[in-house]
């Protein structure tokens, strides 16, 4: 039982590493293409784009006017 204490304990480190892995890997990623000028443009509507939409759903989703 005292193994199962062990894994719970060292459960929140590695939750934690995960997700700064995770935006860590996605943002060195659009640095990489931002660095490019020539892809600095459709980088930037893209992720505009997104967060837009995103925006947008989670209004409606919310009712939030």
């Amino acid at each position: 039982m005292t193994k199962f204490w062990d894994n719970i304990k060292k459960f929140p480190g590695f939750i934690l590493s995960v997700i700064a892995g995770f935006f860590l890997t996605t943002f060195h990623t659009i640095f990489e293409l931002l660095k490019e000028e020539n892809k600095r443009l459709i980088t930037s509507i893209i992720i505009i784009t997104f967060i837009g939409f995103t925006t947008i759903i989670l209004r409606q989703m919310l009712g939030i006017k």
